[in-house]
Parts: structure tokens; sequence; C-alpha cells
């Protein structure tokens, strides 16, 4: 099966460094985060901690739809990433469709 460009940027980012997986990995972060990956899948107060960090760093929230985030990323039980490259941040903004929604809380 063929990778969507979705999947290829999220790869380039885990590559150069540039994917911090986990709410708390984020938390420490001081800036430098263009983008955050939410999981469908997510508690409620996950959700609401990632509203909480988008709105901190000012950047967007994008949820998966259909998908655990964990098969974008690579890593087990993943609900929430950060993009830390702004190029790779855009590119992956540009070609979501259908496999992220933005997400501002509430059902989306």
């Amino acid at each position: 099966m063929q990778r969507s460009k979705v999947e290829s940027y999220i790869g380039f980012c885990r590559k150069a460094g540039k994917l911090t997986c986990g709410a708390n990995a984020i938390e420490v972060q001081k800036k430098g985060v263009f983008l955050l990956l939410l999981c469908e899948s997510a508690s409620d107060n996950a959700k609401k901690n990632a509203v909480k960090l988008a709105e901190r760093f000012g950047c967007e929230l994008l949820m998966t739809v259909g998908r655990a985030l964990e098969t974008f990323v690579g890593r087990e039980n993943c609900k929430l990433a950060a993009v830390r490259d702004a190029g790779l941040a855009k590119a992956i903004l540009a070609s979501a469709d259908g496999m992220f929604i933005k997400y501002s809380g509430g059902n989306g």
C-alpha cells in the first residue's frame, strides 16, 4: 500500500527529530511548535489539554479521522504529537484532507 503525503511528511518529521510525541513532552516545549496532531480516540481531558496547548503555541490542532494517530507517528498509544518544523507543518496542513480535521474543542 502506498503511503499518503501526510504519512510521508510525518515520517520526515520523525527522521529529522522534529516530532514530539506525548502531552507531557510537548508541555515542556518553550516554543517552536507549529502544529499539533490529536488522536480521535483521546480522552476528553486529553482533548481539552490539546486545545490549551494549541492556544499556548498559537498553532493549528488537527484530529485524526478513522485512524489512530499511532499509525501515523509510529509510537504505540500516542494520542498527541507536535510538529516542530514550520515547513513540514504547512505541508501537512495542505495535504491533510480526509485524514485529519481541524479541532477546536467539543465534537470537532
